[in-house]
Formats: C-alpha cells, structure tokens, sequence
C-alpha cells in the first residue's frame, strides 16, 4: 500500500531527497539514514540483477519482483522507475495495480519508444505527445489510492530540444501526472526554465557524470523543484568501492587496512543475525 507520507510531505512545502537503491544492501542502508524516499533505479536493479545495460532489457516481471523485495525490506517510502509501463495502455493499467500493490508509494513512466534507454544516453526517441498523455490518463485511473503518486517524465530535451519537453511536462501533468519529470536538461538555465514554466511539482534527477549539472538540493529548491533523485550515487560507488577491495586482494594477497570496509557485526545487525540468534537461543533444542 502507498504510503501517505510522500504525499504530504509535498504538500507541506518539504524537499524530497531520494538516494537511488539497486539491491537489498543498498536498500537496508539507505532505509535507515533518515531520507523521506528512496529511489529505486532501473539501470541499477538491470545492472546488479542482470548485469545487462539498461535498454529495455528487463520485464515487468523480473523489476516487479526486485522493486517488491525492496519495499517489504524497507519503511521509507519507495519511488519505483517503470520505464515505459511494459507495453501499451492495458500493459499500463497491469503495471500500475501491480506496482501499487507491490508498495510501492510513487511510479515513474517515460515517454520514450520501445526499447527504451537510460536517460542520460544518446538517440533516444520519444513517441508522440498524445500517446504519453494517454498513458498517463490511464495510469491515473488504474490506482486506487491517491496516496499513489504517478511521476511523468518526458525524454524529448536530447532528441527535441527544452520547449518541446517543456511543452510534454505540461501536457502530462493536464492528463494527471502529480509530479513531471523533464530528463537531462542541459544547464542551470534550463533547469530553471523547467522550473518556471510548469506549474506541477518538479523532479530534478541527479547523475553523477549525467548530462545534466549536479546541484545541491538547496539550489534545487530555489529553482522550483521539489524532489531530486541521485540513482547512480549507490552503484557507481558500490562498484568502485569493490573494484578497490579486489585490487587491494590482487595486489597484496589478503585484504589490508587500506581499503576501508563495513565491520562484519554491524554488517550482520544490518542483516538481522540478532533476530536469528535469538530465534535459536529460545528454541534451542535440548538433550
């Protein structure tokens, strides 16, 4: 079931900050730090899942059953990428009562041709206007809570240009959207413009290396928006972090003090070892 708080929190005027979540582990840590939601990335869950680039590769199947784990794992509010919704308008409304039920508090659904691609990437194409704005109309009518947020995101700023994803923004969010979501512009000017232009609360998505300026939540805010997504932040250093660990194995033949890591009891808390140790300590068998 949704969770109200992300909702409310947006009416209240608060700043939404979601790190990006990939796994369990990235999960479970990010989940207790405090954020209002978590992220829960498509390019991180194919990559760490798969270890496929994200291209349209993974079914409803596969991210609904990686996105559920997530939430029944975690408390926080989770916002969930579900591409394109999986198909046309009936694949939508499936992919909206599945996502819901799964937990999930808030879906993101791009306006971009099948296959789809990362957002930050090149020769992405968008279909045309009024099919999007459907699938939004759709998605809208297929929740049963209004606590479940729908998140339209317009891919036509690389492709297109800002006024045309300026003008997809705003046509989403007329067909229902409760928060629009402009892809990679390219500058803080334009980030501003998305800012000033579309009268719906904003999502600013945050990639470390994307095609868009990194910016402080706080800048962010005084630009107009009111939620930033930081996907890669969780799997980009995830991954140099095991790419250092292992050199440090290679080099040296055991692991040293030079590469920092998790202490194994914390790590086993994290895992719920204690809930398992207690389980065994109250029903230990006797002689």
């Amino acid at each position: 079931m949704a969770d109200p708080a992300l909702r409310q929190a947006i009416r209240d005027g608060h700043f939404i900050t979601a790190p990006g979540v990939f796994d369990l582990i990235s999960a479970l840590l990010a989940d207790r730090m405090g954020f209002k939601a978590l992220y829960a990335t498509g390019y991180g869950a194919v990559a760490s899942a798969l270890g496929l680039p994200d291209a349209g590769l993974a079914t409803y199947t596969e991210m609904i059953d990686r996105i559920g784990r997530i939430v029944d794992m975690t408390r926080t509010p989770v916002i969930a990428d579900a591409d394109t919704g999986y198909g046309g308008l009936l694949n939508v409304r499936h992919t909206v009562r599945g996502y819901e039920k799964a937990g999930v508090t808030a879906i993101q659904l791009e306006d971009q041709e099948f296959p789809k691609k990362c957002g930050h990437t090149l020769d992405r194409r968008v279909v045309p206007l009024a099919d999007m704005a459907r699938k939004i109309e759709v998605a809208s009518d297929s929740r049963s809570s209004g606590d479940f947020l729908i998140i339209a995101r317009t891919d036509a700023r690389t492709a297109h240009g800002l006024e045309e994803a300026i003008r997809r923004g705003i046509a989403y969010g007329e067909a229902g959207a409760d928060i629009v979501f402009v892809e990679s512009p390219e500058s803080e000017e334009e980030l501003a413009e998305v800012g000033r232009r579309i009268d719906k609360p904003l999502i600013a998505n945050m990639v470390n290396g994307g095609r868009t300026p990194m910016l402080p939540v706080d800048e962010l805010a005084k630009l107009g928006f009111r939620l930033a997504i930081f996907p890669a932040v969780g799997f980009l250093a995830a991954g140099q972090a095991l790419q250092n660990a292992y050199a440090d194995l290679q080099r040296h033949g055991t692991s040293t003090k030079a590469v920092p890591m998790f202490d194994f009891s914390q790590f086993n808390k994290l895992l719920g070892f204690e809930d398992v140790w207690e389980f065994e300590r109250r029903y230990k068998e006797t002689d």
